[in-house]
């Protein structure tokens, strides 16, 4: 007769121990987030100036020959 009694409680136990030792409960604290303005400056001056060169440099050329020539 208790084995009848005792073992249907013990499985009850244990289950319930189961299911109540895999309830979890977490809290995720979620800070707002900043967004800071990014400043970027690129500097095209340097291959401007060679392009430049490189295109009016014939004509340069030219007129330093004919300032010598004169």
């Amino acid at each position: 007769m208790l084995k009848k009694v005792l073992l249907p409680a013990t499985a009850i136990v244990w289950s319930l121990w189961g299911l109540l030792s895999c309830a979890t409960h977490h809290e995720v604290e979620v800070k707002p987030v900043e967004i800071k303005p990014i400043h970027i400056t690129i500097d095209v001056n340097v291959k401007v100036d060679r392009a430049l060169d490189d295109f009016f440099g014939d004509i340069d050329e030219t007129a330093k020959e004919i300032k010598k020539t004169e």
